[in-house]
């Protein structure tokens, strides 16, 4: 059975975001490495997800497809994540979306969209999950990069001012507040 593979904009949005995240993991929390379609064991059921990119323990296996944990899991929407889940009225993205922030590990999902400068951005507290929508002038909260997650791909060419969130350092932040408290 073919798959359609994903759109040539869709795999670069993926790659920026994985090299950029690597870049700043690097600095801040070195024992983490961002990779595109790590395998994610739920420890349940039969599903393994396979976000587009996951911040993952550096040390991992020559043969090793899958991980149980997992610190960020990121979705560049595709066409099909907006389809309609068979028996139910939500789209495949909310679902992954949900599925993500059981993850027990998890801290930041980001759903990053492929024709527009826009991620939804969630994170973990202690009072639990709160979300962003990032598009537009950055806010103080988060640090702008321009438009480097969109480099190379159509909509860095369409000309409107952007900002991406450095999601490495909102990532790496929570890591090390956890290494302290």
């Amino acid at each position: 059975m073919m798959m359609t593979p994903p759109t040539i904009a869709h795999n670069q949005i993926a790659s920026n975001l994985e090299r950029l995240l690597n870049q700043g993991l690097a600095h801040h929390a070195p024992s983490l490495l961002a990779t595109k379609r790590p395998g994610l064991d739920l420890g349940e059921g039969d599903y393994r997800p396979e976000p587009d990119v996951g911040v993952i323990e550096a040390d991992y296996d020559a043969g090793q497809r899958f991980v149980d944990k997992a610190y960020l899991l990121a979705e560049v929407v595709s066409d099909t994540d907006e389809m309609i889940v068979p028996g139910t009225d939500r789209r495949w993205i909310d679902v992954k979306r949900d599925l993500y922030r059981s993850h027990a590990h998890c801290t930041a999902v980001l759903v990053v969209a492929q024709d527009r400068m826009e991620a939804e951005l969630d994170l973990k507290t202690e009072a639990g999950w709160t979300s962003s929508i990032l598009q537009g002038a950055p806010t103080p909260n988060y640090r702008c990069q321009g438009s480097a997650c969109a480099a190379r791909s159509p909509i860095s060419t369409r000309g409107r001012r952007c900002s991406r969130v450095r999601v490495t350092r909102v990532a790496c932040l929570r890591r090390s507040k956890r290494r302290k408290g």
